[in-house]
């Protein structure tokens, strides 16, 4: 028995379907309590301020978010019982918006980009008893994920190499962190970004407006470690809702659009991979989905040869959070 929801925090990893030659891994992250990856940096910021003497009874927090992190807040703030204040882009989804509401959290809508709402958060954060956790510049965010998220996939492969992680950017903390635990065990695997097309800063693009929720802010966060990054996939917004739909339709897996790109990218680099090693694809079977929930015991499942190059990637929310986008439709 858990003693608190903050103690479920974690996710499966699994497989989805890849180019012929290779296998494809995503960390699930809408398992987690507040249904993202970000819970994980929300309660390790919020556990740090604690812990630091930043952050007491009866304190409000107040964080810029263009939705997941600030729900993720929402979720540690009621459980521990702070005060939150999340400062919103307008233009994201409005399921976002419900879902910090239904926690209790404050919302504060600003037109522009998650620069302009870290902009009002620190005109915010000057009033008495107000402590914003930084999420673009903490080190408490990559270490949740080297802690936790890196740990899980080294714990879930078992004696499985990894060959290379795939993941998308917006604060950094997720690759920076996951990428340092997996080199650590696999030195020399691959750690690819992946960011909008229209909004590729990394790739050496301008700032630009996008459509993506999540990824690409527009600037390199101070918590990303591009050196780290072996490369850098861009990805369209067309492409990554594609594959949303695909996800949800071929194999019962909901995700949104930063999840859909991180796939879209995470398929590229599996090519790449499986025609440098030319594995004969019938060694790399798929996802199997025969689980025999009525049987006395597990099924049988054919394993995935140790020759084939084992990529993993973050599906990093549910694509409930985007109904009202159009993304299904």
């Amino acid at each position: 028995m858990k003693r608190g929801i903050l103690d479920t925090i974690g996710s499966p990893l699994v497989q989805v379907e890849s180019p012929p030659g290779s296998a494809i891994a995503a960390k699930i992250e809408s398992k987690n309590p507040g249904g993202s990856a970000k819970d994980r940096p929300a309660l390790a910021m919020v556990e740090a301020a604690e812990a630091a003497g930043e952050l007491d009874a009866g304190d409000r927090i107040v964080e810029p978010s263009s939705g997941n992190t600030g729900i993720g807040l929402s979720v540690v703030a009621a459980a521990k019982g702070y005060d939150v204040t999340i400062v919103m882009p307008a233009s994201k989804s409005p399921e976002r918006r419900r879902l910090m509401s239904a926690y209790g959290a404050d919302i504060e809508l600003v037109d522009g980009t998650i620069s302009d709402a870290k902009a009002r958060a620190d005109e915010l954060e000057s009033e008495a008893g107000t402590v914003q956790l930084g999420q673009f510049e903490n080190p408490a965010n990559p270490e949740a994920h080297y802690r936790t998220t890196g740990a899980e996939i080294l714990e879930q492969v078992g004696d499985r190499r990894v060959d290379a992680l795939v993941a998308g950017i917006g604060t950094g903390g997720t690759v920076t962190g996951t990428a340092r635990r997996l080199t650590e065990a696999f030195p020399g695997m691959d750690v690819v970004g992946v960011e909008p097309e229209a909004n590729a800063v990394l790739s050496g693009g301008e700032p630009n407006d996008d459509e993506f929720q999540g990824m690409g802010p527009g600037f390199v966060s101070p918590n990303l470690d591009r050196e780290r990054l072996t490369d850098v996939e861009t990805v369209g917004i067309d492409a990554a809702e594609a594959e949303c739909r695909r996800l949800a339709r071929e194999e019962g897996i909901l995700v949104g659009q930063s999840s859909g790109g991180s796939l879209v990218a995470a398929k590229r680099v599996a090519r790449r991979l499986a025609d440098e090693r030319g594995i004969d694809p019938g060694r790399c079977p798929g996802p199997n989905n025969d689980v025999g929930i009525l049987d006395d015991g597990p099924s049988d499942r054919e394993p995935i040869n140790e020759a084939c190059p084992l990529i993993v990637t973050v599906f990093w929310d549910s694509g409930e959070r985007y109904m009202s986008t159009g993304l299904f439709e």
